[in-house]
């Protein structure tokens, strides 16, 4: 995906990458999800977002950042998350990836999660190994290393293709995209029931369906 993609408003932006893949490179590896739920956040006005109030702060600087930015921040002290700076320079809206479902080197997923490999992880195992934005950093080595640069890098990127065996293997484009309420931002006030969170309708790697019935 080129930059233009990404000077898009967070909405837009969020079902817009619904279905891309996800691709992590590192030490010689490669690491390709495909982003299955998302969740925009609006900026300034929205209750939810960490620069509401134009809140400016070392933390906030990549949503500051022209759409295309990595965001990496920790949660609980101990988890991260991965969102995408969204629309202009000096417009802080951002996406949340919450959710994906891996598509090649699950042997180096399993390892990052659960230091196992995938045929001696459990059923459960299995069902929770992407499914929430904590899981998918852990398990595509994602950390604050990441902060500030571009996702259009080589270490973390969006594109429609990956190459399998020298042959490009192409996103898919026909798939029905639900609407619900963003999760655990109870604090946010009227924010918190914006439908503003988004996922394709069947895929089990969602981390929650249905929240609310529309």
């Amino acid at each position: 995906m080129n930059r233009d993609f990404f000077q898009k408003d967070a909405i837009s932006l969020a079902k817009d990458i619904l279905g891309k893949y996800l691709i992590r490179e590192y030490d010689g590896k490669q690491i390709v999800s495909k982003i299955v739920e998302t969740e925009a956040y609006m900026g300034v006005n929205d209750k939810a977002a960490h620069v509401y109030g134009d809140k400016k702060t070392d933390r906030t600087m990549p949503l500051y950042l022209d759409g295309g930015h990595i965001y990496v921040y920790l949660i609980y002290g101990m988890y991260y998350c991965l969102n995408i700076s969204a629309n202009k320079e000096s417009i802080p809206e951002c996406v949340l990836i919450r959710a994906i479902e891996p598509i090649k080197g699950i042997e180096e997923i399993c390892e990052n999660r659960y230091k196992k490999n995938y045929s001696n992880l459990s059923s459960y195992q299995k069902k929770n190994i992407t499914n929430g934005p904590g899981k998918l950093c852990m398990a595509l080595n994602i950390d604050k290393s990441l902060n500030s640069k571009s996702i259009l890098d080589n270490e973390l990127y969006i594109s429609d293709f990956y190459y399998k065996e020298d042959k490009k293997i192409y996103a898919e484009d026909k798939f029905e995209i639900e609407t619900d309420k963003r999760i655990n931002i109870d604090y946010a006030e009227e924010a918190k029931d914006y439908l503003w969170r988004f996922y394709i309708k069947g895929n089990k790697y969602v981390s929650i369906i249905n929240k609310i019935k529309l």
